[in-house]
């Protein structure tokens, strides 16, 4: 196993007592360490493990790797353990860990962390001033799932100066990029760790390290609170226990704080009732950061604050790392808004992720699920290049949760969706049953308008096949030039991304049917999601057979499919015919084009050149969704790779299979008693809204 460089000495073990201090290997996070004359201390405060203590230590994880199996890979809704903790936590375990011992800067790797899944990327968090390290607290669980994690402590009377720190955590990357030089090394900053970050990044731009930052310090000199700065370290040793106070009114939203271990969903008061219990528990807690910056290190805190934006600052055209950027736009410490902005034209490769509600102590607050942002920024990659399949992983349950019952609750709700499939003797029966359930398996059907069907038709399938849909989504939505702006929130595409979707590419699609995932397909592509009036179930695709063949070639199962009620819930009244004749439009339509990548350029027919526009639509009372998959059809066997005649004819059947799914159920929808959003209504009231609405008799 790698190693790092170990604990200097000496360790106070009392004051890890919910955490491991790292041992020296990467791996070993359950050994903990003890006074050792094998320790050998350098001036620069990192210690060097010897031949005997190596040895040791690598016979301890190779036992421990026996009775703690490392997993393959995460299943779908796994407890990723966000929510258990809280900043309560944070300042309780903080109190035990500011105690004297001594000793200098350390990695510790927190126990709640457990093992990771195989081939997961080193972590490597480091804090903000107040140097404890417990900064990630909230998310310990969920991202040591996914990430070997290491927590930088920097006790609190210690003074190593900032590029004493910098050279402590360029020995940890550099050994740990020998060691594994085709893995990534991640560094995620917290305000005066950004600066830290940088600068290592900035020293070593050979190494592949992705930086991920929050609210980082580099804007210090910016700062708000400046001119009150000199004030504070004024302020004589009686009064100092008012600063913590003040600190955490400025650090972030002490409600937000509060609520970051209380469960979405409860009923008002009940919300109510555990806020004011977690703000009661937390005011007594505040009196800790006292301890954690004393007076005695207040001044120090304070130049090295601005020692290390000075650094950062004079070498960021050196850094040449993936960046994301994480910002609060209610920082009352930082202008980290504005340093975002700069940050994004300065750096070569800047992602941002914009939060306008949130405070300083952005991973503190409640809302933010690191992890899921990560994921959503395609940030999350185990080798050089970021691969959609061999880097995905899978949504845990605070994703489905949030994304599905909070955020979609009510469109799922509104829309009231009928699941329907087809038996392999041709019955049609509720709920996906006809559908295999193994891969691979191509689900091919029609696109409604802006693809209002996706979310429950991915919905359906996580509840009842409990399986991810990989849906192969045009590239324009994975194009930060097209998708993204300057000051980016969490948008509808990184969740798509989060739940499955990734760039329609021959590569992409050969790897997934290889991988035998279930495949979400659209041959109209946008053509279909952004079809004109009028066009509303008609089935607009190339006259290639571009996918049969693939899935031929792997056995895959493929189920055509139809879905209706687009009509049920919005009206389209502006068109791309229509825009294209209002000046304003046609230009930022024409803006919009020159920069997406157009597919099917070759091609011929409606599907070529397919032009992107934002349709206008008005909304409807919502009326239903309805899905209906087709009887499935089977390739493995049926066909030779090379008969061009068998392949066209598969193509039809399947072109033919969802027009008829649609005709189906534009009929057959005519007989559900419960299409109305009234009855629907009604019903639940009566018996509940956890009951599914019954629809017609297939």
């Amino acid at each position: 196993m790698a190693y790092t460089a170990a604990l200097s000495l000496p360790v106070n073990l009392n004051s890890f007592s919910a955490y491991r201090c790292l041992d020296g290997f990467r791996g070993s996070r359950m050994v903990s360490v003890k006074a050792s004359s094998d320790l050998s201390v350098e001036p620069g405060g990192a210690a060097l493990v010897s031949e005997r203590r190596k040895q040791a230590s690598i016979n301890g994880a190779q036992t421990r790797r026996k009775l703690e199996p490392v997993p393959e890979a995460l299943d779908l809704f796994y407890d990723d353990g966000y929510g258990s903790t809280s900043v309560i936590d944070y300042l309780d375990i903080a109190k035990d860990l500011v105690k004297k011992d001594g000793g200098p800067p350390r990695w510790f790797c927190p126990v709640e962390c457990g093992a990771p899944i195989k081939g997961a990327p080193l972590l490597l968090f480091l804090p903000g001033v107040d140097g404890v390290g417990l900064g990630l607290i909230l998310h310990h669980k969920s991202l040591g799932k996914v990430f070997e994690v290491r927590c930088l402590h920097i006790p609190v009377y210690d003074q190593t100066p900032f590029e004493g720190l910098v050279k402590f955590v360029e020995d940890t990357v550099r050994c740990e990029h020998v060691l594994s030089p085709n893995m990534p090394i991640y560094l995620v900053g917290d305000s005066f760790g950004g600066c830290l970050a940088l600068a290592v990044a900035a020293r070593n731009p050979t190494i592949d390290l992705i930086l991920v930052l929050a609210n980082p310090a580099t804007s210090f000199g910016n700062s708000q609170l400046q001119p009150v700065l000199p004030l504070l370290e004024l302020l004589p040793r009686e009064l100092h226990v008012a600063v913590p106070y003040l600190l955490s009114f400025i650090m972030g939203d002490p409600v937000k704080l509060a609520m970051a271990n209380i469960e979405s969903g409860l009923p008002p008061l009940q919300t109510l009732d555990e806020l004011s219990k977690n703000l009661t528990s937390m005011l007594p807690c505040l009196s800790h950061l006292a301890d954690i910056i004393p007076k005695e290190t207040l001044a120090w805190k304070l130049r090295l604050l601005k020692s290390a934006s000075a650094y950062a600052n004079s070498r960021l055209h050196a850094v040449k790392a993936e960046v994301l950027v994480l910002v609060s736009g209610e920082d009352k410490m930082l202008p980290s808004k504005d340093e975002a902005e700069r940050l994004w034209r300065t750096l070569s490769n800047c992602t941002v992720r914009y939060f306008k509600a949130n405070g300083h102590s952005l991973l503190l607050e409640d809302g933010i699920h690191f992890l899921t942002i990560i994921k959503g920024a395609q940030m999350y990659r185990r080798s050089k290049r970021f691969d959609y399949i061999a880097d995905y992983l899978p949504p845990s349950l605070t994703d489905y949760k949030v994304e599905f019952e909070k955020e979609n609750g009510f469109f799922r709700l509104a829309t009231s969706p009928v699941m329907l499939s087809t038996l392999e003797d041709g019955k049609i029966v509720q709920g996906l049953a006809g559908v295999p359930n193994e891969g691979p398996v191509l689900l091919v059907g029609y696109h409604m308008l802006l693809g209002f069907e996706l979310a429950s038709l991915v919905d359906a399938f996580m509840r009842e096949k409990h399986t991810v849909i990989r849906g192969m989504a045009h590239p324009t939505l994975f194009s930060p030039t097209v998708s993204e702006d300057v000051l980016q929130e969490v948008s509808r595409f990184d969740l798509m991304r989060v739940f499955g979707a990734l760039p329609v590419s021959p590569g992409n699609f050969y790897k997934l049917l290889q991988a035998k995932s279930f495949v979400l397909l659209y041959p109209g592509g946008a053509r279909e999601a952004l079809h004109l009036k009028g066009e509303e179930y008609k089935v607009i695709w190339p006259h290639q057979p571009e996918f049969v063949r693939m899935a031929a070639r792997f056995g895959a199962t493929i189920v055509p499919f139809g879905v209706v009620g687009e009509d049920d819930i919005a009206e389209l009244f502006l068109d791309y015919n229509d825009q294209i004749n209002i000046p304003f439009l046609r230009d930022w339509i024409k803006d919009l084009n020159d920069k997406v990548v157009h597919l099917r350029t070759e091609a011929d027919g409606e599907v070529a050149n397919q032009k992107f526009y934002l349709p206008g639509i008005l909304p409807k009372i919502p009326g239903r969704f309805y899905y209906l998959f087709g009887k499935p059809i089977k390739t493995a066997g049926e066909m030779v790779l090379k008969d061009k005649e068998t392949i066209n004819t598969v193509y039809l059947q399947i072109k033919s299979e969802v027009e008829k799914s649609l005709t189906y159920l534009l009929q057959k929808r005519e007989e559900d008693p419960y299409r109305s959003i009234l009855q629907r209504s009604i019903y639940q009231a009566t018996n509940g809204f956890t009951n599914e609405v019954p629809t017609f008799d297939p």
